[in-house]
């Protein structure tokens, strides 16, 4: 009798894991359930359908027919809301009930929704899915004047979408940059210059008190704390996620600011396994528990975790992620944990050209690269290699670093 294996969530971590259980396990029973009403598109480029530059037909990476093709039995709009880890089974709003050998959970997150006054008005929104990037698209077509909150990796992207359709934005930070666990001003003003080139004006040390709505319930104004008004016809949100354990909370599977794995994917729970954005990871690299919401990270977890859904134990997670930024005249990219570290160098290597690496215990645990992405492959390294960079920091910030311009390990 031939396995069976189900998968919650078709993101590029679930897919990926359909895709490499069916390679692994020609003759297994594959179901992946989403609550998504299309297959799997390409979440990086929603972004770019936005702000205008894509239409949609390349964004799709599987077609439904992918998985009949594949013989993967793929349910669009379902919604799983109970999991027994007694009697290997899940069930879904409609009542149905899928049996599995082995389960994952590829499950992500949803965004956070601020705690204010009209949070919820029409005009407000966040960005996760092709839908939401449909309703943005649309909404911001219409709008003049737009509000921005949320200064990290993913608040950036209203701000390039403002730019790229013409509306004026008030990009409303919290502190005083933008990305400022990560960045130093050096850094920062770099972007902060690129939004308002774009008519995008940061604000900083505010936030949102409260929306207001007109009469129609549409938002027209956010209120920061300090009182100033910012009328706006459109609004984006972008402070997180709030990661959906909901699911797991009456059964044994470990949670800790999303669902524990270990270097094997695999959950409390011997047969589930969960990857992507929900994974609290034990980081080899680091060296302690960890998260990242990557795509690269995603996609190679969901490759790892159904390796040792057939066979436990045959792969191990290790990965040194990356994020890029192309909405501007420079590219921009992070590496690994940037906001981690006990330390950190940084230099400006021309204009536009920054980059910062954090270090722990003398070794780099990751980093920010402007203008100049160059060393990417050797920051990478160092990584993957551990290698103590005590003393020979000051070479990281060379342009035209290379690993081999440190000295052997064996004579530091």
């Amino acid at each position: 009798m031939s396995d069976s294996y189900v998968i919650i969530g078709d993101g590029i971590a679930g897919a990926s894991a359909a895709e490499t259980l069916r390679e692994e396990a020609p003759d297994a029973e594959i179901t992946v359930l989403t609550d998504e009403g299309e297959s799997l598109y390409n979440r990086i480029l929603i972004k770019e359908y936005a702000k205008g530059k894509l239409p949609e037909a390349p964004i799709s990476i599987h077609q439904e027919s992918w998985y009949d093709d594949h013989d993967v039995d793929l349910r669009l709009n379902t919604v799983v809301v109970d999991i027994d880890v007694e009697a290997d089974a899940v069930h879904t709003h409609e009542g149905e009930t899928f049996e599995y050998d082995s389960l994952l959970l590829a499950v992500g997150g949803t965004p956070q929704q601020l705690p204010v006054e009209n949070a919820d008005a029409d005009g407000i929104h966040h960005f996760w899915t092709f839908q939401d990037a449909r309703n943005i698209k649309e909404s911001v077509e219409d709008a003049e004047q737009a509000v921005i909150v949320g200064a990290g990796l993913l608040g950036i992207d209203f701000a390039a979408i403002c730019g790229a359709q013409d509306v004026e934005a008030k990009y409303l930070m919290r502190g005083d940059a933008w990305w400022r666990y990560a960045l130093s001003k050096e850094g920062a003003d770099i972007m902060h210059d690129a939004m308002r080139e774009r008519g995008v004006e940061p604000v900083f040390d505010s936030g949102v008190d409260r929306f207001e709505t007109d009469e129609n319930g549409h938002v027209e104004a956010a209120v920061d704390p300090n009182g100033e008004r910012y009328e706006c016809d459109f609004a984006g949100v972008a402070i997180g996620l709030n990661f959906n354990t909901e699911l797991v909370e009456s059964t044994p599977i470990g949670t800790e600011n999303g669902i524990v794995v270990d270097e094997h994917m695999r959950t409390t729970v011997d047969n589930v396994f969960a990857a992507g954005d929900i994974t609290t990871f034990n980081d080899l690299i680091l060296g302690e528990q960890a998260k990242n919401g990557s795509w690269g990270s995603a996609k190679e977890q969901g490759t790892i975790a159904a390796r040792n859904m057939v066979e436990y134990g045959s792969e191990e997670f290790e990965w040194v992620s990356s994020y890029s930024i192309t909405h501007f005249d420079f590219p921009f990219l992070s590496f690994g944990h940037p906001t981690l570290g006990d330390e950190s160098a940084e230099a400006t290597t021309d204009d536009n050209e920054w980059r910062r690496v954090a270090l722990k215990d003398g070794k780099v645990v990751g980093g920010v690269l402007i203008g100049d992405l160059s060393p990417q492959s050797a920051f990478k390294q160092l990584m993957r290699e551990g290698r103590d960079v005590s003393g020979q920091t000051d070479l990281l910030m060379e342009p035209g670093f290379s690993v081999d311009d440190l000295a052997p390990t064996t004579e530091q």
